[in-house]
This record gives C-alpha cells, structure tokens and sequence, in this order.
C-alpha cells in the first residue's frame, strides 16, 4: 500500500523569522489602508511573543480547540515517547536539501507549527480581501513562509490628477526601479548562468516527480543538474530584491491610477504607429528601455505578445490575448505586465507564458469582466525561480490549466488571487496551489461560489498494486493530482546516501477560499497534503461546501509531510473514491490535522476510504470536528494508529450517527458511537465524541 520511510541523513538550516516578520511590516506600512491592521500585525513581534503571524479579524482555530483536545492527547503514551524525542521526529537528520523552518516546527511541535501555518494563510486571506492595493503585503505574507523577505524600498508617488507628463512618469519609473530591483537580485549571476537558469527552469518543471527511485548513472545526471540549478537560485539570487520588484509593479494596479491614465488619452494613434502583433484602437506607444509600453482603448483589441512588450494596458472591450502575456520571455527580459481594466476577455497562453516568472516577475491585473485564461504548462500565477501573479478582480471566470498552473512554484512564489465571481478551476495536476521544492504556490478567492477541480490526467503508481489490470474508467484505477493546496518535494529513494544527498524538501502549498458555497473534486496527493518536507494548506473560511478527494485527502501527509485542513463555518460534504487515507492521516513521521469548525450539520461519507484521525509508521494525524449534527461512514479509523504513532479522532458536540461496513468486526467496547471515549488498547489512538 505505501512504500518504504525515507533513510536518515543531513539538513540545512534555516534563517529566523522574526527578522523576516519585523522587515514585513517595515513593509507594509506604506500599502496598508489602516492603521488597525498593522497594530494587529505587530502583536506578534513583541519580544515575548512567539513571532506568529495573526490575523486581526479572524481567530485561531487550532488555538481556541487546543485546550479541549490537547491534553487528550498528550497522554497518549507515543505522544510522551514523541514529546521526549525532538530531533529524531522532526527529521531534522533526513536528507533533503533546503529544508524550511515552518515545515521543520510543524514537525517538531505540531500544535504550534501547525498555528503558524494557519496563521499566515489568514493574514494572506486578511490582506488580499483588501484588492489589488494590498499585493505588495499579500507577497511577504507568502514569502515570509518561505523564509523570505523584501528588501525596504520608498514607493513610487501615484499621480495625483490625469495629467500626463506625471502619468507617463509613474508608468516609466515603476518599470525601471522593478528592473534595478531585478538586476541586484541576479548580480551574482553570470551571464552563462542566468542562461541555464532560465532555461533549466522549464526542463524541472517538465520531469518534476515527487519521488524518483531505481536510479541508474544515466538517471543521475538530470539530478545533478537540478542540484545546480537549487543551489544557484537558492544561494546566488537575491530574493529581497526579486520581492522587491514585484511589489513595486504590484503598484501599477492601482484603480485610481488606472482612471487617470484613461483621463489622459482619447485619441487612437494611426496604424503605422501600432506594433506588430497588436490589432484595434492603440492609443499610446513608447518603445522605453525597459520595452514598450502600450495602451489600448476601450474597444476589441488582439495582442500576440513577446520580448519586445514591458507593459501593455488595455482601457476595455473584449480583448483576445496570445503569446507571452505578462511572462519572462528569457534570460534579458525577465519582467513584463499586462494590466486589462475591463471586458470579457480570453487568454491563450503558451508554456510558461501568462502571468508566468523566470528570473523576473510576471504580473497579469484583469480589472471586471467574466474572463476565460487557457493555461499551458507553467502559467496562470507561478514562480520558477521567479515571481508570477494573476490577478482578477471581478467576474466569472474559467482557468482552465494543465500541469504546473494556477498558483505554482518550484523555487519561487506563484499566486492566483480572485476577488469576486463563480469561478472554476480546472488542472491536471501540481497545480491550484501548489509548492514544489523552496517554492510557495497559493490560490486564494475571496468571494464566490466556486469549483476546483484537479486530476484526471496523470496514472498513479499505486494502480499496480490497487488495480493491476485495471484501466481508465473503472473504480478502482487511480490519478495523481498534487494539488489544491499541496506542497512537495523530490524524494530520492537509495540506499545510497551520496545519492540520497540529491533529495529535495518541499515548499508550501495554500488554497484559500474566503467565502462561498463551492465544490472540489481531486485525485490522490490533494486538498491539504504535505509530502516530504513540503506542507499543504486548504482553508475554507465560508460556505456549505463538498468536498471529494481519492487517496491522500483532506487533511494528509506522509514522508515527513505536513498538511493541515480546516473548514471553518458551514454544512459540509465530504466524500472520497478511496481506497485509503482521508481526514487528518499521516504516514511515516508525517504530521497532519483535520478541523471542520463551527457547529454545522456536516456528512463524511467515507465508505470507501480510511480515515478520520489515522496514523502510521511514526506519523502524527487527528481529526476535529467543533459540533453540530453529524455523520460519519468510514469502513476503518476513527482516531486508529499503529507502528509508534499518534492519531485521534474528536467530535466536540452535537448527536452524531456512526456507520461502519457490515463485516466490521470489532469489540463493543470499542465501536464508535454517539458520547463516547475509546482508547484504543494495542496499536494506540484515541476516539473521543462528547
């Protein structure tokens, strides 16, 4: 069913993170609009305090349910063995290159680490409510997590009035500081290696796999390279200033700017004076240092975008996009933006090529209409060793992606933020809040009701055991996703430890939905899930909502992993096509935590899945639900552990129903039923319903 724990070896230490927070909110005091936020920001950099991040309007939830769980669950004998152990549970000696200090506490001290992960997903979802304004906070938040921050710099003053001398100067000056802010980000880069970066970006990308085993000398030598390509972005760029150059473009987002830029120009330019590629009414062309900048008019306009585009600005209409949209286009162009202030608009991206960052920044602002982006691989919000953001700020919208799309990033920061609109999600898969190796992937909606879906595409290795004459179709066969809030590495399996040295810890995978009644549909690895080193975060802040996941869902983890899974309000669905791990399960010194809070009328229909608080071989997985009126179908779990590990399930009130499959065979004392506790007296667990 799984395959074998990871052998033990070497990590690398991280930076702390009060130095990170403090710079945060240095940061942030020039782009936040009041001054409660930031008070409520800076309670956690007092020196007594543990230097969490908080959100000021919204709670913890892990730390209101601790004090009715925790103590439960420190008597748990292997909670006392763990608790005594340190080091040798956190994984802190397994070998995986840049390991990350959230990731690392999580394991550790799972109640605090887990809190800290809930806490800058909040705060993400806290600032990004606030619009386009508040992307420059929305970054550190998510970069803070990654051990990450801006370097300080002054904001550009916004144009006080339509005129345009002053218009045209922010517009210019915003693109040349974002590119000095790049070029000290790459000046210990040679020009040979901001080639095979840049390039080699794609290629990681192509042939990520979570796990690689069976290597021969031939299957060696892409790992080396990979190794190169880590150690030099992770060692020799700056990321403060690549930060920095983002949140400095972040600015030309800015509505108010926006209207008056559109107050200086009417008049559409003659044809002659139109570039290549872009068709309908252009009304400013300036072929700057930093390439041209283009300002289209309010009716339909086409744009086949490449190296020569810097900043393209569309007034409205229903405009068709191709090319590279707002994407690095190579080692020399590594900053373009594309800002669409209104219209139905279509985006059809080719790889690594809308909203999309490579040694630079992408940054894509649709501003109102009901938008379709076709995402190639690589596109949609990611980060390769860059920065990508795709912002939108109103309508239906489809994203429709394939591989490495919607809030990707392996080696950098990818985000997808969503203000308003039904919206869909559709991907094959690391995808819609992904975060490969040292990179933070994150999807974040704020207002909707609307549908993830990911999966579908790639077969999973496990159908050689669950399915061995299986095919697509039948229910048994079985897809990867890694996605909807998932975080991975790449963990090479060997005996041999100079190849093991070539494993990869995960980044941080967070999908925030702020509010709405909406529907997720994944395959196996997805909907919170850490796998080696990397953490998963999906949180649900409002809405009824449905929820079906496979193997590995909703909460899960394995291989010193870290998921973390919280619905907060609402009568939910759940459900899963199996056949194991579900709700707060964790494999092989992994740790993860299920919490449906508030007190909603909420159905697990777990028939064909195991789940609900399990844990394996040393692993760390509970499940919480607050209250409410609830059912559970789960043909095995409920709080079960084996082989040294520590798992509970808890329903915190409410008159609940319990299901268990016919052929359970298990002591009456022992069934769960409605006001009950369970110690489970071999393997250990905990099964508490109050």
């Amino acid at each position: 069913m799984h395959d074998q724990p990871i052998f033990m070896g070497k990590s690398a230490a991280p930076r702390r993170s009060k130095q990170i927070l403090t710079s945060l909110v240095l940061c942030l005091m020039p782009v936040l609009s009041g001054c409660g936020l930031i008070q409520g920001m800076t309670s956690f950099l007092s020196p007594a305090s543990s230097a969490k991040p908080r959100s000021p309007s919204r709670d913890s939830v892990i730390e209101r349910l601790m004090p009715a769980v925790r103590p439960d669950v420190q008597g748990l004998p292997e909670q006392v063995e763990r608790d005594s152990a340190g080091a040798a549970v956190s994984g802190e000696t397994v070998p995986a290159r840049f390991k990350r200090r959230v990731i690392l506490d999580a394991l550790n001290r799972p109640w605090d680490g887990l809190a800290d992960l809930e806490g800058h997903g909040l705060l993400a979802a806290e600032l990004s409510e606030g619009g386009a304004v508040n992307l420059p906070g929305v970054l550190d938040v998510l970069e803070a997590g990654m051990d990450r921050t801006s370097t300080f710099h002054k904001a550009i003053p916004l144009p006080t009035g339509p005129r345009t001398e002053a218009v045209m100067r922010f517009m210019v000056d915003s693109l040349a500081e974002a590119s000095q802010h790049r070029d000290k980000a790459l000046s210990g880069l040679s020009e040979d290696e901001r080639g095979f970066l840049f390039a080699h970006a794609a290629r990681v990308v192509e042939r990520f796999s979570p796990q690689i085993s069976n290597l021969t000398e031939q299957t060696l030598s892409p790992l080396k390279e990979d190794a190169r390509f880590s150690e030099l972005i992770e060692e020799r760029v700056d990321h403060a200033n690549l930060i920095a150059a983002a949140q400095v473009l972040a600015r030309l987002a800015n509505e108010r700017w926006l209207h008056h830029l559109a107050g200086t120009m009417s008049k559409p330019l003659p044809s002659e004076k139109v570039p290549s590629g872009v068709t309908g009414d252009v009304l400013y062309v300036e072929d700057s240092s930093y390439g041209l900048i283009v300002v289209g008019g309010s009716g339909a306009n086409t744009y086949e975008l490449d190296s020569r585009f810097g900043l393209v600005i569309d007034l409205g209409g229903d405009d068709l996009y191709g090319g590279m949209i707002a994407a690095s286009t190579d080692r020399d162009h590594g900053n373009a933006v594309v800002i669409d202030a209104a219209g139905n608009d279509r985006y059809e991206s080719r790889a690594f090529g809308l909203a999309a960052g490579r040694l630079g920044v992408g940054l894509l602002i649709d501003l109102a209409g009901d938008d379709v982006y076709h995402l190639a691989q690589g596109s949609g919000g990611t980060g390769f060793g860059g920065i990508g953001i795709l912002f939108d700020a109103k309508g239906n919208d489809e994203y429709v992606g394939s591989r490495m799309t919607q809030g990707a990033a392996l080696h950098g920061l990818g985000l997808l933020l969503d203000m308003a609109g039904n919206d869909r999600y559709t991907s094959h898969g690391f995808a819609i809040g992904f975060g490969g190796p040292s990179g933070i992937g994150a999807v974040i909606d704020v207002q909707g009701d609307d549908r993830y879906q990911c999966g579908g595409k790639y077969p999973s290795a496990y159908n050689a055991e669950d399915a061995p004459n299986g095919k697509p179709g039948d229910p048994m066969f079985q897809y990867d996703c890694f996605g909807l809030g998932t975080g991975s590495g790449g963990r090479v399996l060997s005996r041999r430890a100079e190849r093991q040295a070539y494993s990869s810890a995960g980044g941080w995978g967070l999908l925030v939905d702020v509010a709405g009644s909406d529907h997720y549909e994944s395959d196996n690895f997805s909907q919170g899930h850490g796998y080696f080193f990397g953490a998963g975060v999906l949180l649900d802040l409002d809405g009824n909502d449905q929820y079906h996941a496979a193997r590995y869902g909703q909460g899960s983890s394995a291989h010193y992993g870290v998921g973390f899974f919280n619905d907060r309000r609402g009568d939910d669905h759940y459900g899963s096509s199996g056949p194991f791990y579900n709700g707060g399960v964790a494999w092989d010194h992994a740790v993860s935590l299920m919490i449906d809070s508030d007190k909603g009328r909420d159905q697990y229909l777990f028939d064909r899945s195991t789940g609900l608080g399990s844990a394996d071989h040393s692993g760390w997985g509970l499940f919480i639900d607050e209250g409410g009126d609830d059912q559970y179908g789960v043909k095995g779990g409920f709080g079960r552990a084996n082989e040294k590990s520590v798992s509970a399930f808890f329903d915190l009130g409410g008159i609940d129903m319990y299901r268990l499959p016919p052929d359970t065979v298990l002591a009456p004392d022992q069934r769960p039923v409605n006001g009950k506790v369970v110690v489970y007296p071999h393997d250990g667990g905990l099964f508490i319903d109050r």
